[in-house]
């Protein structure tokens, strides 16, 4: 509507006060409580002068006029005096006729116009009074509104736990502030977790630190050192260096899969998992742990770095965290449109109730499921980063005779929202590609 428009670009101004919701609100219901009534009184009016038009009179019997009079008279008889139909004084009789119509035409006007006049002075005195009872009404619509600001105000990241909890009916205000509350639940969890890792990787990094620091010093104050005894010390601070770019490249590698995707190749994840499995038959054999593969092909679309880094380490973390003599399995194949692959390790049993807390940063559980230190305890959470970055799911599940079992689903290059390059490869209904057991080659 160009008023409307019109009205709106006035608003807009920069010279006027400030422009909040209450004040649109009201001047759109003032606005729109006027042209309703400014159309209902010009149809009212109309309607009315169409059903009050045509007023007439004619001469009767008997002395009388009858006079068809719009408006609220309706149909009545008038009397003049000195009118007698048989003096046949024609002339005289259709005057009288004609003034009379004319004056019940008159007043059908006058009616006419005080209505139009009384109605638009109606109207006006109601436009005012529909101004204020608009703002008194948005105000009292928009009373959750400003809880939900005056609240969002005063929270800071030191009192996260405060709610807005907005009462009242189950409107949209309602969802609007439960929707906020979820919003600062996840957002209290998600710092509380960024705190805990920050402190986590702070005594990670700062314990080959000291140790470094340790040896140097020892190095440097023994006043019988000999070349054997330095070399010895440099090739422990050379360890603990190496310990540390671990530990950096793990984290690294964390914050890139937590980053997301932005850019996705096609790949078969069981060329992938052959290649990493065969880097680790020796360890394997070293520590007598049968390494056994069933890898149907499964192609899918993500970072392969990424993906490699995965499987590398749910491999690691099998091997880690195994008995000796034991098993790890590990199988790739088609999961519907997407691909799945699945990691099974014998060792010591693990509480089912605790598997939730394997994906936490620098979480190790008990010291007995290891029998070492080995680990930073950051590889399953770089797996369930790597996962939520390729939109995937990830399941861990604790065996009953030991060890777990990790089951990694990747959706179909559809489903993620791309369409690479098709891939070459045998359809799964072919054999495996590979089937060995690495303590017995």
């Amino acid at each position: 509507m160009p008023v409307l428009r019109y009205l709106l670009r006035i608003a807009d101004r920069p010279h006027l006060p400030r422009r909040t919701i209450r004040l649109r609100l009201t001047a759109l219901y003032g606005l729109l409580f006027t042209i309703s009534g400014a159309a209902l009184l010009v149809i009212t009016n109309v309607l009315v002068r169409s059903a009050t038009s045509g007023g007439s009179c004619h001469a009767e019997s008997k002395g009388s006029v009858a006079c068809t009079i719009p408006g609220h008279y309706g149909k009545g008889f008038l009397t003049i005096s000195g009118f007698n139909p048989g003096h046949r004084v024609k002339g005289t009789a259709s005057g009288q006729v004609h003034a009379l119509s004319l004056l019940a035409n008159s007043q059908n006007a006058t009616d006419l116009h005080n209505l139009l006049v009384y109605s638009w002075l109606a109207l006006a005195i109601m436009a005012v009074l529909s101004v204020a009872l608009g703002w008194l009404i948005a105000g009292r619509v928009l009373r959750p509104l400003r809880t939900i600001t005056t609240t969002a105000r005063s929270i800071s990241a030191t009192n996260l736990h405060e709610r807005l909890a907005v009462g009242g009916p189950n409107d949209e205000l309602k969802e609007l502030g439960n929707t906020f509350d979820a919003l600062l639940a996840r957002l209290e969890q998600f710092i509380q977790s960024q705190r805990q890792f920050v402190a986590n990787a702070s005594h990670e990094l700062r314990t080959p630190l000291a140790m470094q620091r340790t040896l140097i010093q020892l190095a440097l104050t023994d006043p019988d050192a000999t070349m054997e005894s330095l070399r010895a010390a440099h090739e422990r601070v050379l360890v603990s260096g190496a310990q540390q770019e671990r530990l950096i490249e793990a984290l690294l590698t964390l914050t890139r899969g937590q980053a997301g995707l932005t850019k996705r190749d096609s790949f078969d994840l069981a060329i992938l998992a052959e290649q990493v499995l065969l880097t680790r038959e020796s360890q394997a054999r070293g520590r007598s742990i049968d390494l056994r593969s069933v890898l149907a092909p499964a192609p899918m679309t993500g970072d392969p770095r990424l993906v490699e880094r995965l499987i590398t380490n749910l491999v690691d973390n099998a091997l880690a965290y195994n008995s000796s003599p034991g098993q790890i399995e590990v199988t790739t194949e088609r999961r519907g449109a997407g691909a799945l692959l699945s990691v099974t390790n014998t060792g010591p049993i693990v509480d089912a109730g605790a598997v939730g807390r394997l994906t936490q940063p620098f979480e190790r559980l008990a010291p007995e499921r290891t029998g070492h230190g080995e680990g930073s305890g950051l590889g399953l959470s770089i797996v369930q980063a790597i996962v939520s970055a390729h939109e995937g799911s990830l399941t861990i599940r604790a065996r009953p005779q030991g060890g777990l079992a990790v089951e990694v689903t990747f959706p179909s290059p559809d489903a993620a929202g791309h369409e690479g390059p098709r891939l070459t490869q045998p359809s799964a209904a072919q054999p495996p590609r590979s089937v060995y057991s690495a303590s017995k080659r």
